[in-house]
């Protein structure tokens, strides 16, 4: 059994467990891998994302009054919840629920806002019961948020029938994750998992939110995306991701611009003449990740998945170096992958802990993968957990 199909197991009888009945249906959605574009999201930039064959599954069933509960296998405590108290609760006391319930039931604000905005009267939607278990490693980088937002907002759009779009349920998770749980990011992680196809990335623009599914070529190149989990937890609504997200916003008001979106690559002579050293180099590292995004969807479609090895490679540099977002297990492992034979490598995610992804060839995944093994514990560092993830589709009813 994959650890999806135990997931999905695990949350049906977490629900039977909690209510004595059998769920309505079962959603899932995946999480994500960002191939490369880290922290270009919320600066309006474009990002190349794909989904990962690992879910989080929502098991739900309707209740008779107007309450929302919800459990995990993350903890069996259930909160339960008022559908009418929600607005009250989100954003000013958010911190009255526990934070990881604050991701389903941030969803559900989201989506009855959504809902009373395509003229819906929100108490026409019923109370719901959700029992939620995950596949996809939490604290990882590989947004195991996401995965649950896209899994609670595709059950309750097709329960509530609001019949809104994949967009817009990526924005209502984003919603959710920024105001209900207080973390600053960018809409990628929610759109990857809304929008995934096998073997294909999602080139986003995230000003337009205009995506295209590109073809990734890695089943025909032969290549395989292994991850790399330091097991050093991260967590995006703590300072350092504020930090950051602060001076990219700094970099662009010196710069005149909306969002650092709007610089290229020439226009950093003039801006490290404006800056601090710091702004200057978080700025540079926005504005050179965007065009690599670009050049790394051109060189797919003109070379193929082998030729974009040295621009993962620039892209870990350039986290650890200008936005120093990295931590020693992250480059150790992109450093022994590179050395034992990665085509490309880097950390991948919102950084200061999680995981990294090296493209590697099918025949040498088990080489690779201990060599790095080896390396953390040469390093006194705990054992990472090394796996491989291939690119999948995205939210989705499964039964």
């Amino acid at each position: 059994m994959t650890a999806t199909a135990s997931a999905q197991t695990d949350a049906r009888d977490l629900f039977t467990e909690l209510t004595g009945a059998v769920p309505a249906g079962s959603w899932s959605a995946p999480g994500r891998v960002n191939l490369i574009g880290e922290h270009t999201d919320y600066n309006d930039g474009f990002v190349f994302p794909f989904a990962i064959d690992a879910r989080t599954v929502a098991a739900v069933g309707v209740r008779d009054d107007r309450r929302i509960r919800v459990i995990s296998t993350f903890d069996p405590v259930p909160v339960e919840v008022a559908l009418a108290d929600l607005d009250g609760l989100f954003p000013a006391h958010r911190d009255e629920i526990v934070e990881w319930a604050r991701y389903p039931l941030g969803v559900a604000w989201a989506l009855q806002d959504a809902a009373r905005a395509a003229g819906r009267d929100p108490r026409s939607l019923g109370g719901v019961d959700i029992a939620l278990a995950s596949a996809v490693p939490v604290g990882a980088g590989l947004s195991s948020s996401a995965a649950i937002e896209g899994a609670t907002a595709t059950a309750l759009n097709d329960v509530w029938g609001l019949e809104l779009s994949p967009v817009a349920l990526a924005r209502a998770g984003r919603r959710a994750e920024n105001d209900a749980v207080g973390a600053p990011t960018g809409i990628m992680d929610q759109m990857a998992s809304m929008l995934g196809r096998a073997d294909a990335g999602i080139f986003l623009d995230c000003r337009s939110l205009e995506a295209e599914v590109v073809d990734l070529g890695f089943t025909r190149a032969g290549l395989e995306v292994l991850v790399v989990d330091t097991r050093v937890s991260h967590a995006h609504s703590t300072g350092g991701y504020g930090e950051r997200r602060a001076a990219c916003e700094r970099g662009a008001r010196i710069m005149g611009v909306p969002a650092l979106r709007d610089l290229t690559p020439a226009d950093l002579d003039r801006a490290r003449e404006l800056m601090d050293d710091v702004t200057f180099r978080r700025v540079r590292h926005v504005v050179t990740e965007d065009q690599r995004v670009l050049d790394a969807v051109r060189l797919l479609r003109a070379e193929g998945p082998r030729s974009i090895g040295g621009l993962l490679d620039a892209s870990h540099a350039s986290m650890r170096d200008n936005f120093e977002i990295s931590t020693p297990e992250l480059d150790l492992a992109v450093d022994t992958a590179r050395t034992a034979g990665a085509v490309g490598a880097r950390m991948t995610g919102g950084g200061f802990g999680g995981a990294a992804i090296a493209l590697v060839d099918h025949a040498r995944v088990a080489e690779v993968a201990a060599a790095v093994e080896a390396a953390f514990a040469a390093a006194g560092f705990g054992a990472p957990h090394v796996f491989t993830v291939h690119p999948s589709d995205g939210a989705h009813r499964d039964r």
